[in-house]
């Protein structure tokens, strides 16, 4: 399964300028590299517009899910994150949306630990149940941004059965190097592939890192993002995952009643 990161900028609080570079980006892509799945950063649509978060978010994300519906049927690819605003009994979601290439929603995840120091926890509501599905032959999962900093989360993915986890972010600079290191580490301790889209560019006065990646089973980072807008892909293979989990049997060797 080849998997393509869209690492962008994003216009905050402009829900038609970043449609619009989404899918100038995204069919650069396919022209590129003609990726199965298109991972996208977090927010992508509105960016951190917390403040007017309740305004932005659309029931259910379903403004979104539309867009990027059609634009998987037009270009016959599979969206996996990012995430945006999605509304629903009268709470706002950081929710990352999964799409397949008939432009079918498949799938939901709501962000489930809050980041204080952007104020998500004044404007959000927190995801309380993990995810996972099928693509491209693959159990995957999907997380977003601040997740990775709870190992908790992922291995409890990876017991789950998942092959793969998607992570959306808009990661900062000045923590960029424990971004790239989390990630690694994800991937190693749960011998699965991770494929990771964080946004660049500016907002206020947040600079964004970059630095997406595609890391293997192993931790071998397969492609990685420098600070600007790119695009960068590599090719999944499912049997990586057994292999890797045969040599060293960690789901093996587990004792989960130490934990």
């Amino acid at each position: 399964m080849r998997v393509c990161a869209v690492q962008m900028d994003v216009r905050k609080g402009d829900r038609a300028a970043n449609h619009a570079a989404v899918r100038q980006r995204a069919a650069e892509a396919v022209r590129l590299c003609a990726p199965d799945v298109i991972v996208l950063p977090e927010l992508w649509s509105t960016g951190y517009a917390l403040d007017r978060a309740a305004e932005l978010a659309s029931p259910e994300g379903s403004l979104d899910a539309a867009f990027l519906g059609a634009l998987a049927r037009e270009l016959g690819v599979s969206f996996a994150g990012g995430s945006v605003l999605a509304s629903q009994a009268g709470r706002v979601f950081n929710r990352a949306q999964v799409i397949d290439r008939e432009g079918r929603y498949i799938a939901g995840y709501d962000k489930a630990h809050l980041f204080r120091l952007m104020d998500e926890d004044r404007y959000l509501s927190a995801g309380a149940a993990p995810l996972w599905f099928e693509l491209g032959g693959m159990r995957c999962s999907a997380v977003i941004c601040y997740d990775i900093r709870f190992c908790e989360l992922p291995r409890r993915l990876a017991v789950g059965g998942a092959e793969l986890l998607f992570v959306s972010a808009e990661w900062p600079v000045p923590r960029v190097e424990q971004w790239r290191t989390l990630l690694r580490a994800r991937a190693i301790e749960n011998q699965m592939f991770v494929a990771a889209c964080n946004r660049c560019g500016v907002t206020d006065s947040t600079e964004f890192a970059g630095r997406s990646a595609l890391i293997a089973p192993d931790g071998t980072v397969l492609a990685e993002a420098g600070t600007g807008e790119e695009i960068i892909w590599a090719d999944f293979e499912p049997d990586a995952v057994r292999r890797t989990r045969e040599l060293i049997p960690v789901f093996q060797d587990r004792v989960p009643e130490l934990y």
